[in-house]
């Protein structure tokens, strides 16, 4: 069965322009002009005409979205309903992950390549709504006047690391990135899979940067006080705040960058990496809930503890979150998983507006079952074309769109003549 007519036929524009589909039983024509939108569907047997005397608009078409003959009404159209290239090419980002594991794997750099993905993100305002001036992962880290930001001393070797798989990449935005390599880091050190979405846009001007001061400080006077403040500027709350410190299980301090930290420890002083700087664990490189014990604990000092890694277990608050993550590795990798796909999504502009998903995980959750009546499930492919297609013209899995009763109105009273006339040629017989 043809999808489309085989004599369908398109009349280019003229003075009023006006696309033509016939079939061998219906017809379907729209009419363009300044003042006037027309749709008219006829048959052998009945007629259906709506007609507007709004200015043409796409929405006023939704009705036409899902019909098989949309494609060439509205080919060519910058519309809602038209294709638009991602801000990052899914097939590149799944390569340039591989590239990062490789990356890993030679360098050790898991923990610079997690802090830069946290800095870029960071940023972020929620009490500001103008893209890019509310910050976030948005890839204005890549500019030096962000990098030089006291908090961000030592993150231009990240950029330096992560540079030649951009520049082999150039389908992937600065902002994916930057967020694909922090998040692989995490899962390649033994941490748990993060929900992440992909489809960043990145910001093209330095003069776009967010100011100096966003980002938390190590040793602040107050430091309960002041985790969170900058966290919840962020949107995030006690248990994302406690969950995302468990990152610190990763990586050392160095005093020449921070100020904090020793130079060396039994640790640190052979590598991996260069040497030096005072790590939070022993395993500095292994993912786990170690940070928490050793917090709790305090039998090396050998170990860091910052200020704001002490408040964790003084605060009330915090301490809820940080005792049972001591307790319960399984309940800190779920909780950070969330926690970090949340901060990788702070302040970003997606390109689709419902990102782009690699591995069938993400932090929306998608049921095929809204848009198939079957049991076999979609393709990621199908899922992600269907979800744009439907959020263009306003509707989302959560959210059915709104009907056109003006629509339905019109073609429940052509059905019903329709009948009328059925049932008065059945009498007549």
């Amino acid at each position: 069965m043809a999808l489309y007519p085989s004599n369908l036929t398109l009349l280019p524009p003229k003075s009023q322009p006006m696309a033509s589909l016939r079939g061998s039983a219906a017809t379907v024509r729209l009419l363009h002009s300044a003042s006037r939108v027309r749709l008219s569907l006829s048959s052998a047997s009945s007629s259906l005409s709506i007609s507007s005397s709004s200015s043409y608009s796409p929405s006023s078409l939704k009705c036409l979205q899902f019909s098989p003959l949309a494609p060439y009404i509205f080919k060519d159209q910058r519309s809602p309903m038209s294709t638009v290239a991602a801000a990052s090419d899914p097939a590149q980002l799944k390569s340039a992950r591989e590239d990062i594991k490789e990356l890993l794997k030679s360098k050790s750099c898991h923990p610079i390549l997690v802090r830069l993905g946290w800095h870029d993100a960071g940023t972020y305002n929620k009490n500001i709504e103008e893209w890019p001036r509310r910050g976030g992962a948005n890839g204005s880290l890549r500019f030096d006047i962000e990098l030089k930001h006291a908090a961000n001393a030592g993150l231009v070797n990240a950029l330096k690391l992560i540079q030649p798989i951009k520049d082999k990449y150039s389908g992937v935005t600065y902002a994916d990135l930057f967020q694909l390599a922090s998040a692989t880091a995490i899962e390649e050190a033994g941490g748990p899979k993060i929900p992440m979405k992909y489809g960043r846009v990145d910001v093209s001007a330095p003069e776009e940067c967010p100011e100096e001061g966003r980002l938390p400080a190590a040793g602040p006077p107050k430091p309960v006080d002041h985790l969170r403040e900058v966290f919840y500027r962020m949107g995030l709350n006690d248990k994302e705040i406690v969950a995302l410190s468990g990152a610190h299980t990763l990586g050392r301090s160095r005093p020449e960058r921070s100020g904090w930290g020793k130079p060396e420890t039994k640790y640190t002083k052979n590598g991996p990496g260069a040497p030096g700087g005072q790590s939070w664990t022993a395993e500095w490189l292994k993912f786990d809930n170690s940070y928490f014990k050793d917090i709790k604990q305090r039998k090396d000092d050998d170990l860091l503890v910052l200020p704001t890694d002490a408040a964790l277990f003084e605060d009330p608050s915090f301490k809820v979150y940080a005792e049972k993550y001591a307790e319960d590795q399984e309940a800190f990798f779920k909780d950070y998983a969330e926690a970090h796909a949340k901060l990788s999504n702070l302040g970003a502009k997606f390109d689709p507006q419902e990102g782009i998903v690699l591995d069938g995980v993400a932090g929306e959750k998608f049921m095929a079952a809204k848009y198939s009546s079957g049991k076999r499930e979609l393709s990621e492919a199908m899922k992600q074309k269907i979800r744009a297609e439907y959020k263009a013209i306003g509707g989302s899995p959560d959210k059915p769109l709104q009907s056109n009763y003006f629509l339905n109105i019109m073609i429940t009273i052509a059905v019903l003549a329709f009948l009328a006339s059925l049932l008065g040629n059945y009498v007549c017989f």
